[in-house]
């Protein structure tokens, strides 16, 4: 590693718990929820109606605009079209479709071979990756055919982010160590697209056997570098990755084709080969199911619009979970409802038990600055609390607010435990608000 990034954290990793567990394909259930809202950006407008009997593969949902579409993960009869709970706290518009475990398979789906894919051009190629309904599957899920054809001309460097820096969750190390061919098939794609000779795969130096696989694989011809990093979160940001790997630095309210990248999970990857290779949309994926109270810690290839009631049912728990999140328990959100589906962003549902509940009756700032020194955004997250208790918008925009990840580092090192994320959310939607009314007045 070349470079570092101000701040950040070493919490307990817990990914012992499930790293050596191989992918399981997971039972399709009965019952699938499909939300039409699965990435940033506008939500799909469903294409079928109660009744209608689907394939699995078809696409059953897609819009207009900052848009990819959804499909269906399995064959059978669509039961409802309504909304229901989604894991963002949500409920947004849904498929529901009833599995009749048939897997019969859309028609529309041919692969291709090698062949054929050279034959593609970069357009064709993001429009194939556009109609897989392919999203970055981080946990960001900004929409991948849209990221690459903003970055053409204007990147110069694409990173492959294998980070995964959040406790408890090996997703995309197991992606690595078992698919690696398929990761370094869908990146040269994305060079291709974007006209590269060149790109890095980063990955934390806790995941020594992924970055064998990796290794083993990657043709020395390629332009293709791996980057193994000292572990550090959140070095899974792309703010800070893309420090870390080159030593550029993305400026505030600017996007990484700013600085000449682009991150593409290594998951991604994975999909983009799977449709540009296989034809095969975006139906599934790699979900670490974990936590310190789970009996059997797994993962699992999981269809789209499986519930997180189905996974807690698989792997088992000790006791009544204290909270359950879709996503690590650095940055993941808690879910209220148990029947809310697996999306595309899902890598990970953890399963937590009542030792580690630290809410405390009097939180109070003890003036240390350890929140200060562990931001890696640089911000002072003591002074956009007192800010945003107070209601003080003005100050909130002047300590750049919105420059906040939420990636929890300050909450995490602060003794007094101030409530500190959940505040700068607050003060985030307060801002939203105000700069709506003020467009409304417009």
């Amino acid at each position: 590693m070349a470079f570092s990034f101000f701040g950040g954290i070493h919490p307990k990793e817990n990914k012992w718990y499930a790293e050596e567990e191989r992918v399981q394909s997971f039972p399709e259930p009965d019952v699938l929820v499909i939300p039409m809202q699965q990435h940033i950006g506008a939500a799909c407008q469903p294409l079928v109606k109660k009744g209608d009997y689907v394939t699995m593969g078809q696409k059953i949902g897609d819009g207009q605009g900052l848009c990819v579409p959804v499909h269906a993960s399995v064959s059978g009869t669509v039961k409802a079209v309504e909304m229901k709970p989604h894991s963002s706290g949500m409920t947004v518009m849904s498929v529901v479709i009833q599995n009749d475990h048939q897997d019969a398979l859309c028609p529309d789906i041919q692969p291709r071979d090698a062949v054929a894919v050279a034959k593609l051009t970069a357009q064709e190629l993001m429009d194939v990756i556009r109609e897989a309904g392919i999203v970055g599957m981080g946990g960001a899920t900004f929409p991948t055919h849209v990221k690459l054809s903003s970055g053409i001309g204007k990147v110069d460097t694409a990173i492959v982010n294998v980070s995964e820096c959040e406790p408890y969750i090996v997703a995309d190390d197991r992606v690595c160590r078992e698919y690696p061919q398929e990761v370094l098939s869908g990146l040269r794609v994305i060079m291709r697209i974007l006209d590269l000779r060149k790109a890095h795969i980063a990955i934390e130096d806790n995941k020594k056997a992924a970055a064998e696989a990796l290794r083993r694989n990657i043709d020395p011809r390629s332009g293709v570098v791996l980057d193994v990093l000292p572990a550090k979160y959140p070095q899974g940001a792309e703010k800070q990755l893309i420090q870390a790997i080159t030593g550029r630095q993305v400026p505030s309210g600017a996007l990484p084709a700013a600085v000449g990248c682009a991150v593409f999970n290594a998951a991604t990857c994975k999909a983009v080969h799977d449709a540009v290779y296989n034809g095969m949309p975006l139906i599934r994926r790699i979900v670490t199911v974990s936590g310190d109270i789970v009996m059997q810690p797994m993962n699992l290839l999981v269809p789209i619009g499986t519930s997180f009631n189905d996974l807690l049912d698989a792997v088992g728990h000790s006791e009544n979970p204290y909270k359950v999140l879709s996503g690590g328990p650095m940055m993941g959100v808690a879910q209220f409802d148990l029947s809310v589906p697996i999306t595309k962003g899902t890598n990970a549902v953890t399963i937590l038990g009542h030792k580690n509940r630290f809410a405390v009756d009097n939180p109070h700032c003890i003036r240390c600055g350890k929140c200060m020194e562990a931001c890696p955004m640089r911000l002072t997250p003591l002074l956009m609390y007192q800010a945003e208790r107070n209601g003080d918008l003005t100050e909130l925009k002047k300590l750049h607010l919105m420059d906040c990840m939420e990636c929890g580092c300050c909450a995490y090192i602060c003794p007094g435990t101030l409530p500190l994320v959940q505040s700068f959310r607050a003060g985030k939607q307060r801002l939203r608000d105000a700069a709506a009314r003020q467009a409304a007045k417009a």
